[in-house]
């Protein structure tokens, strides 16, 4: 059981319009049917609910490709599900608040489906692994966990809400179990898909659209008493109507800058930039890979 603390403009997330609640809603309901239609098979009643939607090599092979999504809404029993929601609650909260609704839901279900992905293959290549069925939204909520992470990686969190460890200590930990699980398979849980889990929330953030942003904010935030020099071309407009001083401290350059391209990027993608706001970019980015 996770806890982390504290949590970035939490007065102002709603959670009524979350992502995040309506994935738990999901995966609740899910499980309610996928035990009640187990109930009846074993009365008798056939309902092949594994056979059609948990993720087999089998059942690829035969076609079911849907499996690399529908795997990721059941569960194998109350507790699974109950640890897989409750760790969604509380990493998903803030990191669907920094990416954006999109974002975040695009890292879930990329994570999951690459989490699946490595699974099937490791069983198909590793001698070791055993052609399991895997069930469960692990893969996606360790791509969270690895956003959370990387967002947030001084942040405390309670592990059994009694170890307070930091985020980014979590994440090495989760990555070195999932590895050796690969290597060297342990118990019944799915380690190769919980490792995809975790490289596709690192892909995504550090390739995916939104590493522009963080990485222009990261690196910000990184040198915070230096002075950040961005030359543009002078005689801009912009820079006739401001000022605009070629040395500014990073807090006033990045929210008075840098902040609201970013913003604009969350909200409709780089393409949406102009030409003078590509300019900003570029130039913030390349004096900061100067440093």
């Amino acid at each position: 059981m996770l806890e982390d603390r504290p949590y970035m403009r939490q007065d102002s997330f709603d959670m009524r319009r979350s992502a995040t609640l309506v994935l738990m809603v999901a995966l609740i309901a899910v499980f309610v049917l996928q035990t009640t239609l187990h109930f009846y098979t074993n009365l008798g009643r056939h309902f092949p609910v594994d056979e059609y939607l948990a993720l087999s090599l089998q059942g690829l092979r035969r076609g079911f490709v849907w499996q690399l999504l529908s795997f990721q809404f059941l569960h194998a029993g109350l507790l699974h599900l109950f640890f897989n929601v409750l760790t969604l609650y509380f990493f998903g909260r803030s990191v669907e608040e920094t990416l954006g609704t999109k974002a975040f839901l695009k890292l879930y279900f990329l994570s999951g489906f690459l989490g699946g992905v490595l699974q099937v293959l490791a069983n198909l290549v590793l001698p070791q692994h055993h052609n399991i069925t895997v069930v469960g939204a692990s893969a996606g909520i360790l791509g969270v966990l690895t956003a959370y992470a990387l967002l947030f990686p001084e942040r405390s969190i309670l592990l059994w809400f009694v170890i307070p460890v930091k985020a980014k200590y979590l994440l090495w930990f989760t990555l070195f179990l999932s590895a050796y699980g690969t290597i060297v398979p342990f118990d019944n849980y799915a380690h190769t898909a919980h490792l995809g889990g975790i490289l596709g929330g690192f892909a995504y953030l550090r390739w995916g659209p939104l590493a522009e942003k963080l990485f222009v904010r990261r690196r910000v935030r990184n040198r915070s008493r230096e002075l950040i020099k961005v030359h543009l071309p002078k005689g801009a407009p912009w820079q006739r109507s401001r000022g605009e001083p070629e040395e500014l401290p990073p807090g006033e350059f990045i929210s008075r800058e840098v902040d609201p391209i970013l913003d604009k990027i969350s909200a409709h993608g780089i393409q949406s930039l102009t030409p003078r706001e590509r300019k900003i970019l570029e130039a913030a980015r390349a004096r900061m890979e100067r440093r």
